[in-house]
């Protein structure tokens, strides 16, 4: 038996939106979702940064802080809706001049700085799709997805740019304009200042007729073979981000909410600021990297009531000796979510004796567009647990193979492939020029996620692993392709095979097993630099941590390297070490 914990709710947070799962489960209908919403004025669709902005920006939240900026020299900045509107209007006519229409890609390449968050809902606002990258990555895989994504406008800083785009330029064929947000002149006709073009911009921007169907973001994932897969979401997808912003993180008018994530991730795009702003609330935005300090300073001088963070970064605060409550007020602090991973038991208990509440747990991928399984703060706690279904979605585990025709539906305390049924607002659309791709993710009226998964006798779900050979470090979702395909490009590489290896901090790190062609020996240097070139090329976070060189590499009698004979091989040496 898994143990109950009940959340105590913070008597600061009030009374849950969502009181009674079962009752709300029971009678839920998605339509309603959209009669909460405003929808665009005169019945021209549906936009989500109307929903975002313009709709708290022209009734009463209009002087309400929508953005609070903290930047990482002590300089915060504050957007009421009122200005966050002007601005995104702004960006939205710069598009317009630069000749940039719906259906464009505008991608950023940004910290979280405020320039990003204006450019995503600008090009939400233009009908164009918004694609969001990581400033982590390296030129290779930053070109692989601006290629891809047929980018016409990139966002980005002036020290980014020449690391790592520059030398891009005529590999692009789509990109048009690189906008430099700390510049305050041209720099030439296609690398322009974003200050300087929207100091000239208008501030007036009619949001066009939108189809709720319209494409609006354009996530990349890695795959474990081949290159990134683009998951493509609709404006549609805010209804998904507006209920479980109600029921999941339960905004209430006066939170104050801190998301963790990078927008450069999933989640910190639908959560860290479509969500948040669509429920009138304020978002806080740190630029800071991860400081334990800096962030219980961050929770306690902000008066956060609602904190969603990562499992990577709850475990590094719980290897600090920081006696929490003697030293910071947090009693602003409601509601501790979490995201990216499974969350160990041990974490949740942590947090209840160091934070005073447990840390509720919830599931959802890239291509679920929104939290799909949660833990409820109305609901007992079972530690480990991603809890239970969000109203309107159906999930099943299924005892799925692909060889088979019938679907069997895997009895309570059985695991087998976690699926969802097919319907939800922010199911993703399909996976840019992959058709049949997309296609293999479903079966009948089931998306298979690729995750396995078990139910138990209360209906709490548990995760058991993944069906694929997905690697995620710290949150960063990493394809083994990816990396070996850069690695095999070193000229001492004969073969190489990425796998994750299990780590208390990061949940996984890279590691390469490699194979050296005959003119080439094993040796510490060697490593060192094999680690070098492929963190030039694919950045920090997706480069492996770790080198071992084999002889040989374990293969199928068809040639295909085994990366799952090599995990379960590296998961038995952790055992006896």
């Amino acid at each position: 038996m898994h143990e109950i914990e009940q959340v105590d709710l913070n008597k600061q947070h009030g009374k849950p939106n969502m009181a009674n799962y079962e009752e709300v489960y029971a009678s839920f209908q998605w339509k309603q979702v959209k009669e909460e919403l405003a929808g665009l004025p005169e019945g021209k669709g549906f936009n989500i940064a109307y929903e975002a902005v313009d709709h708290h920006a022209n009734g009463i939240q209009e002087t309400k802080v929508a953005l609070r900026w903290i930047g990482k020299e002590g300089v915060n900045q504050e957007f009421t809706y009122h200005e966050l509107k002007d601005q995104t209007n702004r960006f939205a006519n710069v598009m317009q001049g630069l000749g940039i229409h719906k259906g464009d890609v505008v991608c950023t390449l940004t910290g979280r700085i405020p320039e990003l968050y204006i450019s995503a809902l600008g090009t939400l606002k233009n009908g164009s799709i918004y694609c969001p990258l990581f400033s982590i990555y390296g030129p290779e895989p930053i070109y692989q997805r601006l290629s891809k994504g047929r980018v016409k406008i990139l966002v980005t800083t002036k020290a980014l740019y020449e690391k790592k785009i520059s030398d891009l330029w005529n590999r692009l064929d789509d990109l048009r304009y690189v906008l430099l947000t700390d510049v305050t002149d041209h720099q030439s006709g296609d690398v322009r200042s974003f200050q300087r073009l929207m100091m000239e911009a208008s501030s007036e921007f009619i949001i066009a007729e939108t189809d709720p169907e319209d494409r609006a973001l354009l996530h990349f994932t890695s795959g474990t073979t081949g290159m990134p897969k683009g998951v493509i979401h609709v404006h549609e997808s805010a209804l998904t981000h507006y209920i479980t912003g109600k029921y999941v993180l339960d905004f209430q008018s006066d939170d104050v909410f801190w998301c963790t994530a990078d927008p450069g991730w999933v989640t910190g795009t639908s959560y860290g600021i479509l969500s948040p702003l669509m429920h009138g609330i304020t978002n806080i935005v740190l630029e800071a990297e991860f400081d334990a300090e800096l962030w219980y300073q961050t929770l306690e001088e902000q008066k956060i009531t609602i904190w969603y963070t990562a499992p990577t970064a709850i475990r590094r605060l719980m290897r600090m000796n920081i006696d929490v409550r003697k030293k910071y007020d947090l009693s602003a602090l409601g509601l501790i979510h979490s995201v990216g991973e499974p969350l160990n038991p041990e974490a949740v208990r942590w947090a209840e004796k160091t934070l005073g509440m447990p840390i509720l747990d919830n599931w959802w991928q890239t291509e679920t567009g929104g939290i799909m399984i949660a833990n409820y703060p109305s609901m007992p706690v079972k530690p480990g647990s991603m809890g239970k279904p969000l109203p309107g979605i159906e999930a099943e585990i299924l005892d799925y193979d692909e060889n088979e025709v019938d679907l069997r539906f895997a009895k309570t305390g059985e695991s087998g492939q976690l699926a969802l049924k097919k319907g939800w607002p922010s199911m993703f659309r399909g996976y840019l020029d992959e058709e049949e791709r997309y296609q293999k993710c479903f079966v009948g009226d089931w998306y298979l996620t690729g995750d396995l998964a078990n139910r138990d006798e209360d209906g709490y779900f548990w995760f058991v692993g993944r069906a694929d050979d997905i690697i995620n470090t710290a949150g960063h979702m990493v394809g083994p392709f990816e990396v070996e395909n850069v690695l095999i490009e070193h000229p001492a590489v004969a073969e190489t095979a990425v796998i994750g290896k299990p780590d208390p901090i990061a949940g996984e790190l890279v590691k390469a097993f490699v194979t050296l062609k005959d003119d080439y020996g094993p040796s510490e240097e060697l490593s060192l630099e094999l680690k070098g070139f492929a963190r030039q090329r694919l950045g920090s976070a997706v480069a492996p941590k770790e080198i071992e060189f084999k002889d040989e590499l374990p293969k199928t009698r068809s040639g295909k390297i085994m990366r799952r004979l090599l995990r379960d091989q590296e998961s038995e040496n952790l055992e006896k070490a």
